[in-house]
C-alpha cells in the first residue's frame, strides 16, 4: 500500500483517541505486510493523507517504534522496520508456555461447548483456504487462539501477547501460503480441539507444541525466500546483551 492510498482506507471515529486509531491502523498495515519493510512513513505525509495534525501520527509512530515495527531516525526519516527474528523467538517462547497451560486446563475442566467453538473456527479457516483467502485464514487463526484465552479467562495475557507479536505475526504471514503450512494448521487446530473435547491434556499439549513450532522451524527457508523482509543477522548480534 502506498501513502497515497492511506486516506481511502482510514476513517476517523471522533469518539475515540486519534492516536489510538492511527496506531491501530498503521500497525495492521505493517503486520499484514500491506506496508512492507523499508517503506518510508513520513510523519507529515501520513498526517496529510489521514487529514490529521502531526501530533497523533508522531505518538502512534513512537508506539510502533517501541514494538520494533518501525525505526525512527530523528530529523531524517521513519520507515517500516525489517522483521526482527529475535523478537519473534522470544514471543514464541512466551506463547508456548502460556498455551501449554491453557490447553491443559481446558482439557481438564472445559465442557464440550469449547471444543465445538474451536472446531467452528476451523471450519471457517477451511472455507478461506478453499478460495486462497489467506488473510481471512489468519484472521480465523487468531479467533481460534482468542477463544482458548477467553475460555481460560486470560484476556489480559492475550492482549499483552498480541501487543508483542508484531514480528512473529509478520513471519507467519509469509509462511502460511507456503509448503502446505495452512493445511497443517487445520490439522493441528483440529487435533487441539478434539483432545480438549476428550479431556486428553497430554495430547492437547503435544498438538500445541507441534503447532507453535512450525514457522520458526522454517526460518532459514523464509529468510532465503524473503531476504529483504528480515533484519540482517548482524543486527541480532549487536542488539543481544553480552
Amino acid at each position: 500500500m502506498s501513502l497515497e492510498s492511506l486516506s481511502a482506507a482510514f476513517t476517523l471515529d471522533r469518539s475515540r483517541s486519534a492516536t489510538s486509531q492511527v496506531y491501530e491502523f498503521l500497525r495492521e498495515l505493517i503486520v499484514t505486510l500491506a506496508l512492507e519493510p523499508g517503506t518510508p512513513l513520513s510523519r507529515t505525509q501520513v498526517a496529510e493523507r489521514l487529514n490529521l495534525s502531526p501530533m497523533p501520527v508522531r505518538e502512534a509512530l513512537s508506539q510502533l517504534e517501541k514494538e520494533g515495527l518501525v525505526e525512527i531516525f530523528p530529523q531524517h526519516l521513519t520507515r517500516v522496520r525489517g522483521i526482527d527474528v529475535d523478537s519473534a523467538r522470544q514471543v514464541h517462547v512466551l506463547r508456548l508456555a502460556v498455551e501449554l497451560e491453557i490447553v491443559f486446563g481446558l482439557a481438564k475442566n472445559a465442557g464440550p461447548a469449547v471444543a465445538k467453538a474451536l472446531l467452528a473456527t476451523v471450519t471457517k479457516q477451511r472455507a478461506c483456504l478453499e478460495v486462497d483467502d489467506f488473510g481471512g485464514f489468519i484472521t480465523f487463526d487468531q479467533e481460534f487462539h482468542l477463544t482458548m484465552y477467553r475460555e481460560a479467562r486470560l484476556m489480559n495475557v492475550w492482549h499483552m501477547i498480541r501487543g508483542a507479536s508484531g514480528n512473529l505475526d509478520r513471519l507467519r504471514r509469509l509462511h502460511v501460503p507456503l509448503n502446505g503450512k495452512a493445511q497443517a494448521v487445520l490439522e493441528q487446530h483440529t487435533g487441539i480441539a478434539r483432545a480438549i473435547s476428550e479431556g486428553n491434556a497430554a495430547e492437547a499439549q503435544d498438538w500445541v507444541r507441534q503447532h507453535l513450532s512450525g514457522t520458526l522451524a522454517e526460518l532459514d527457508s523464509l529468510r532465503e525466500r524473503y531476504p529483504d523482509y528480515m533484519l540482517p543477522m548482524a543486527d541480532f548480534v549487536e542488539r543481544t546483551p553480552a
